[in-house]
């Protein structure tokens, strides 16, 4: 076998290889030899069909099987020899006349063909031990406690009907029924009764819910709205639309007392053990957005501490994504690159250089990963799926089988959880000072501290 390396440029390397036929009809007859003692034909006793005939009848499709797995087992002594990390998989260029092709699956000639790739660089890791991180830390307040436990009693509150002739306000609870239609013609979906709208809740179409201020039991309007660009029906989205509603009732809402009675309405003994729970999911979410914090902190040093060329065409496809992902996005929103003050190269020149940092950030754990050993197990992956099913009531087993059966989906699965745990390896190698903040400053967003 002879091997010629065409192509070095930057990643790309190219190779071009020489199988002699002679090596490919030895190996020929080796697996026809094995078939032998396998075929069963008509006419002949197990393990006695003489060679030609065998290889008359299955000589080429075992050619062809054998210089497949030639060219693979080739293709990875060629990697593996050279020490190459393949960013992209292996692109081959075989001979595509009939009769070249004729010629080596017979025997008469030698396989050559050209293997092309992309590679990994060689990534030099930086020293953690050098790493400083700032862990910002809040503490929850009594006055947060009380905050969180508002905003429950407010989303529980009750309400109230309202006197005869009482109108709307803001915050109100109104009964309607509607009659929807687009250009005078009635649509499915458009039709509605005894539905409450609580006006200032933005849970209905925009512009609903605000002509509803001044509205009186027994009183009919025409409330004229567009529906979002991005709406879930494509046969409604963008289009202006008439509802012809009529209140039947008009309610207010009554302050929920917070005590022992709204907190036992929750399924908890006490207020003092609601309060409890409440600071407990408090003291979890100030956890999550400091280890989110501390997260971008230590990708932002990776960033700064391994520059090198990324693969261009892991760099191509990442853009891609993302790229498809704006347009998509643009598309059903209504906006253009001129509403976010840009243009759409400059754009496109601004996510590319994300596109560049996340594939260099992903080779960077993953050669953090691999040098120290580190792995996702069966049993990680398996919690992660059950709290997927958790997430989703009534559904457990529809997602349970959905990623039994979808490999593409537990890789996703497995990505993120590699990610912590590389980030948790340099956490315990850096030295990591923790900071009292404010819970404004936790989730203050960087770039708005930054300004």
């Amino acid at each position: 076998m002879q091997v010629n390396e065409t192509v070095s440029d930057g990643l790309k390397r190219e190779f071009q290889i020489s199988v002699p036929a002679a090596d490919i009809e030895a190996k020929v007859d080796a697996r026809l030899e094995d078939l032998k003692g396998k075929v069963k034909l008509n006419g002949f006793r197990p393990g006695k069909v003489p060679a030609g005939h065998l290889k008359r009848l299955y000589g080429r499709s075992v050619a062809a099987e054998t210089v497949d797995e030639l060219i693979r087992t080739t293709n990875t002594q060629i990697f593996t020899e050279r020490n190459l990390k393949l960013a992209t998989e292996p692109k081959i260029t075989m001979p595509t006349e009939e009769k070249e092709v004729e010629d080596i699956l017979s025997g008469k000639a030698d396989l050559t063909y050209t293997v092309a790739v992309e590679v990994v660089p060689p990534i030099e890791l930086a020293d953690f031990k050098s790493f400083e991180v700032e862990k910002p830390v809040a503490d929850v307040s009594d006055a947060d406690v009380e905050e969180s436990i508002k905003r429950v009693a407010d989303a529980n509150r009750a309400f109230t009907e309202k006197a005869a002739g009482a109108k709307a306000e803001s915050g109100d609870r109104v009964v309607v029924g509607f009659k929807g239609t687009i250009d005078g013609v009635a649509f499915e979906g458009g039709t509605g009764e005894d539905i409450p709208v609580q006006i200032g809740s933005n849970t209905f179409i925009p512009g609903f819910e605000d002509q509803l201020v001044g509205i009186a039991a027994g009183e009919t309007r025409t409330l004229k709205v567009t529906f979002p660009a991005n709406y879930a029906s494509d046969t409604l989205a963008g289009k202006a639309a008439e509802f012809e509603t009529t209140a039947s009732k008009i309610e207010s809402p009554v302050d929920t007392a917070i005590d022992d009675e709204f907190a036992k309405s929750l399924g908890l003994e006490s207020l003092d053990k609601l309060k409890e729970a409440a600071r407990e999911r408090l003291v979890a979410e100030f956890a999550g957005a400091t280890r989110q914090r501390v997260k971008r902190h230590l990708l932002d040093r990776l960033d700064e501490t391994h520059k090198f060329d990324a693969p261009p065409s892991l760099v191509d496809e990442e853009f891609k994504l993302m790229w498809n992902s704006i347009q998509q996005e643009m598309a059903s929103s209504g906006k253009t690159f001129a509403d976010e003050n840009t243009t759409e190269e400059a754009a496109q020149e601004e996510y590319r250089k994300i596109a560049d940092r996340r594939v260099r950030l992903g080779l960077v754990l993953s050669e953090i990963g691999e040098k120290n050993k580190i792995s996702v197990t069966d049993d990680e992956i398996g919690r992660a799926v059950i709290e997927r099913a958790r997430s989703m009531p009534g559904r457990e087993k529809e997602v349970w089988d959905f990623y039994r059966s979808n490999p593409q989906a537990l890789a996703q699965l497995r990505a993120p959880i590699y990610e912590d745990k590389v980030v948790d390896f340099i956490l315990e190698l850096a030295k990591v000072t923790e900071k009292k903040v404010s819970k404004e400053d936790l989730y203050k967003d960087e770039d708005e501290k930054a300004a």
